[in-house]
């Protein structure tokens, strides 16, 4: 039985809420809360948002085992990765396992939890635009094209690692919700908590 489903898409994919969504319409899923070395961000909390670890934590984590998968995010001097308590704690309980994670994560998850990955992407770069200045009406015109730039890139590189793409348009979030569950129907997640 499947237990792990990777979720994934570039900025302003609508990646994030469509993860929330999901937990809250089938709640026997939760979302693996991530290991990183960046600072927290407004209002992130600490065990909720991500596990915030400085560098020396976080290598000392990857040595005694709990941070097993990992990235390093070179033009931002920042780590990301798993952190095994979490997840093996969330799996312990009965649930499905959200991850947001990139094509490494998804190589590790498809390997060893046989998960199913999707891509989701907005019908195009300038939906794109238009979200992120929805969310971010200050945006410089710099940090925009950048953020652009990167999303058009991990589009074109990242895509290809993942066995389906759904196309999240805008203003349609029950249409990418219902092309999820059947997706889900499909590679056999369970969608109820099995009862005790």
């Amino acid at each position: 039985m499947k237990r792990i489903l990777i979720i994934s898409g570039p900025t302003g994919s609508g990646e994030s809420t469509v993860t929330n969504l999901l937990i809250k319409k089938y709640p026997i899923f939760k979302r693996l809360v991530t290991a990183t070395t960046r600072k927290p961000r407004l209002k992130e909390k600490n065990q909720r948002d991500y596990y915030f670890f400085s560098n020396k934590e976080f290598c000392e984590k990857i040595k005694n085992g709990e941070i097993l998968e990992y990235t390093y995010i070179k033009n931002r001097g920042v780590y990301y990765g798993t952190y095994f308590p979490d997840l093996n704690q969330k799996i312990r309980d009965g649930y499905n396992i959200i991850v947001n994670t990139d094509h490494v994560g998804t190589k590790f998850y498809k390997k060893y939890y046989q998960a199913a990955s999707i891509f989701i992407k907005a019908e195009s770069l300038a939906a794109i635009e238009k979200r992120l200045l929805a969310r971010q009406p200050k945006m410089t015109q710099a940090e925009l094209q950048k953020r652009l730039n990167n999303a058009a890139t991990e589009i074109k590189k990242e895509e290809k690692f993942y066995q389906y793409t759904v196309i999240n348009k805008q203003g349609k979030l029950p249409e990418t919700l219902k092309k999820i569950t059947a997706i889900l129907k499909k590679e056999g997640y369970p969608l109820k908590k099995a009862k005790k």
